[in-house]
C-alpha cells in the first residue's frame, strides 16, 4: 500500500477530474457527458476520494441507506496507481462509512470479475436488471 495515499469520505472532487480518473483507468462510463456525470455524482450519497498530494488517484461512488445495503456503483483507480492496494482501501472506507449493518453490493465490468474476490469479497449469483434506454 502506498503510504502518500490520504483518503477522504464525502469530498467531491470536480467533475473534469473525475472524468479524466475514469478515462484513465478504462471505466465505462458516458464521460463524454458532462452533465450526466454530473448527475450521477449529485445522487450518490456516499463518495470516498485516494488522494496523492492533492491528486485525485481513486475514487469510489456509492449509494446506500447506512442501515441495511450499500452499492458500490464505481470504483476507479489510476493505472499508474494500480496493484498498490488502493482499490482495496476505497471498498474499506466505502464499506466502514456505509456501517456495520450494512451489506455492501456492486455489479463487477467482465474485465474485474477475478479482481473482487482476491479482495475478499464473496462472488453473488442471484442479481437481475433491466438494460438501459439511452
Amino acid at each position: 500500500m502506498n503510504t502518500n495515499i490520504i483518503y477522504k469520505t464525502g469530498v467531491f472532487p470536480t467533475i473534469h477530474q473525475i472524468i479524466d480518473l475514469y478515462a484513465n483507468a478504462g471505466l465505462k462510463r458516458p464521460v463524454a457527458d458532462i452533465a450526466r456525470m454530473e448527475k450521477m455524482y449529485a445522487h450518490s450519497n456516499l463518495i470516498v476520494t485516494a488522494l496523492d498530494n492533492d491528486v485525485l488517484v481513486g475514487i469510489s461512488r456509492a449509494m446506500t441507506d447506512y442501515s441495511y445495503w450499500c452499492y458500490l456503483a464505481d470504483l476507479a483507480v489510476n493505472t499508474r496507481y494500480q496493484k498498490r492496494g488502493i482499490g482495496r482501501q476505497l471498498i474499506a472506507h466505502t464499506k466502514a462509512a456505509a456501517g456495520e449493518e450494512c451489506m455492501l453490493l456492486l455489479l463487477s465490468a467482465p474485465t474485474a470479475m477475478t479482481y473482487y474476490p482476491q479482495i475478499g469479497l464473496r462472488h453473488l449469483q442471484n442479481a437481475f436488471g433491466v438494460d438501459r434506454e439511452k
